[in-house]
């Protein structure tokens, strides 16, 4: 479980593609010497697990499922990600529950520079539009935010400076694929009333 609030950023420093249908990445973090093998660290929002350490660099491994439904398989070296660690009992929530569990991806159709923040609007499908609601939850690449200007077809965040700057957002730009994942409590809500509709 995480909150969307992004403790650092880290640089992916290899990509192992030899395993398979698995990737594995290999991440350089400045948190690195306080993670431990079996953690689970959300990277872009992603839950993986660390499975080895050495230095500065930790490895992780997404296997198929997880490189369809995110923007993972696209990654280089040396491009920059979010990170942040598993919640603890008693830490504040200050952003909202978090899985780690992607749900898939959406595409960034408009980016504005405001005066003194950032819009950013996305394209979401018909499959994910009962998902989102105006003044909601959702996480992108990892960041919790509020959504708003909700449509059929689209939304919007808006990025303040220290977000903007302390997290990848400022790489994302109109084209720009990043992972998302709806409100855990939405999706319950609406597998809920899909069952019903099927009774």
């Amino acid at each position: 479980m995480f909150t969307g609030i992004i403790e650092s950023q880290a640089t992916i420093r290899g990509i192992d593609s030899n395993e398979g249908s698995n990737i594995t990445f290999t991440v350089e973090s400045s948190l690195t010497p306080e993670l431990r093998i079996d953690q689970s660290v959300a990277h872009n929002g992603v839950c993986l697990t660390v499975t080895d350490i050495e230095g500065d660099c930790y490895k992780v491994t997404a296997v198929a499922e997880t490189l369809a439904k995110t923007n993972l398989g696209a990654w280089q070296v040396g491009d920059v990600v979010n990170i942040e660690r598993s919640l603890r009992a008693g830490d504040r929530i200050d952003g909202h529950f978090v899985q780690g569990h992607v749900d898939g991806t959406v595409v960034c159709t408009d980016k504005q520079t405001l005066d003194g923040s950032w819009l950013f609007t996305f394209r979401i499908t018909a499959a994910q539009a009962p998902l989102v609601i105006e003044k909601g939850s959702i996480c992108l690449n990892g960041v919790s935010l509020t959504v708003f200007n909700v449509g059929k077809e689209a939304c919007s965040v808006t990025i303040i400076p220290y977000t903007y700057e302390h997290t990848n957002f400022r790489t994302v730009d109109k084209g720009s694929t990043v992972n998302v994942e709806f409100d855990v409590l939405g999706k319950y809500l609406l597998r809920r009333y899909d069952l019903q509709e099927e009774g």
